[in-house]
């Protein structure tokens, strides 16, 4: 099949596609005569896998290391699970994160007056003054979504 027959199989962006292949996460595909890409079963199976890794916000490390396991059925698979629990680990840093997000929000919302003039709207003082401004940054630069 074709790039955008894949890209349809797997309902994924043909830009991803050729991003995975840069990355060695997808081997490259044969081509024909007149250059086009060309993918088999391994292809749709492989991307399938890499989808679901990152549908469980798993970086391209993390999934290389996965895929190395997956290629080596034989070796001893006590790395997969101890991935799985450092990622995890991720995941729940990553919720404290947005769990003080959340509250630093709903502080926000504290400072509306739904009938002031946007001149006075208490949430863009808020977020023009320096103090909260800095806290929020902190707070959401902690963790770079899908890079741990």
């Amino acid at each position: 099949m074709k790039i955008g027959e894949l890209a349809q199989a797997t309902d994924t962006p043909v830009e991803t596609i050729r991003f995975y292949e840069k990355e060695g996460l997808l081997p490259s595909p044969a081509r024909t005569e007149s250059n086009y890409r060309i993918y088999g079963l391994e292809h749709v199976e492989r991307l399938m896998f890499i989808r679901r890794c990152r549908s469980l916000d798993m970086a391209l490390d993390e999934i290389r290391a996965l895929l190395r396991f997956k290629e080596s059925p034989q070796e001893n698979c006590g790395g997969v699970g101890e991935l799985l629990e450092e990622h995890l680990g991720h995941v729940a840093q990553r919720i404290r994160e947005l769990r003080a997000l959340e509250k630093q929000l709903k502080g926000l919302l504290e400072q509306c007056s739904t009938t002031a003039a946007s001149g006075d709207c208490g949430i863009l003082k808020e977020l023009s003054s320096e103090g909260p401004a800095r806290a929020f940054k902190r707070a959401v630069t902690k963790h770079v979504h899908g890079t741990h």
